[in-house]
């Protein structure tokens, strides 16, 4: 039998650790709603589909190269679906499917939390900068 080191006891516990986590499913779903434009882009797909374009106009500030990777992970997750109609120019809609329909009660919960104890949080943040 061989003797491990401290060293090699931890690098194994970290290793377990990370492939705790990432067999988590609850890690894998705040991993995607951590995307900062994941949140927004169910939100502006609530009331029925949208065009690119339309979506990109909703959300403000989001460059083209990101949204477009939001909508593929998300459409990849099955939380989107991406409809092409051919045409000139070539009309691509993007809706929410019933399982990312189902992920906006969630959304809803987080931003509702998020109204009312964010400035708790400020505040927080104030008084420990201020020790």
């Amino acid at each position: 039998m061989t003797t491990r080191t401290a060293a090699e006891w931890r690098d194994e516990r970290r290793d377990q650790h990370r492939a705790a986590v990432a067999a988590c499913p609850t890690q894998e779903v705040l991993g995607r709603l951590g995307d900062k434009w994941v949140p927004l882009v169910l939100v502006a797909l609530r009331h029925g589909p949208r065009r690119h374009g339309e979506l990109a106009r909703a959300l403000a500030g989001a460059r083209q190269k990101v949204l477009t990777q939001a909508l593929r992970g998300l459409e990849r997750d099955g939380l989107v679906t991406r409809s092409v109609t051919p045409g000139v120019p070539v009309r691509v809609d993007y809706a929410l499917t019933p399982l990312g329909r189902s992920l906006l009660d969630v959304v809803d919960v987080v931003s509702r939390w998020a109204d009312e104890h964010v400035p708790a949080l400020h505040d927080a943040r104030r008084g420990h900068s201020a020790r």
